[in-house]
């Protein structure tokens, strides 16, 4: 897997994460839609830890500046 996300795009999908789990834990979001913004901020949080996005080679996107 080539990197294809830049470091603001990992820091924002961390953050985004870091606020889904709050917004479960906190009691403020449940239900399903707690579940599923969990598991979306999963998906976030393991795309930003190895730089790949899967969806990002299929729509032509590369956010990372290194070659």
């Amino acid at each position: 897997m080539k990197k294809n996300m830049g470091t603001l795009d990992r820091g924002i999908r961390v953050i985004l994460a870091a606020v889904f789990a709050y917004l479960y834990y906190s009691g403020t979001i449940s239900g399903t839609l707690g579940y599923v913004l969990l598991a979306f901020g999963a998906v976030f949080l393991l795309t930003s830890l190895v730089s790949f996005c899967p969806l990002y080679p299929l729509l032509g996107i590369n956010t990372c500046k290194t070659k």
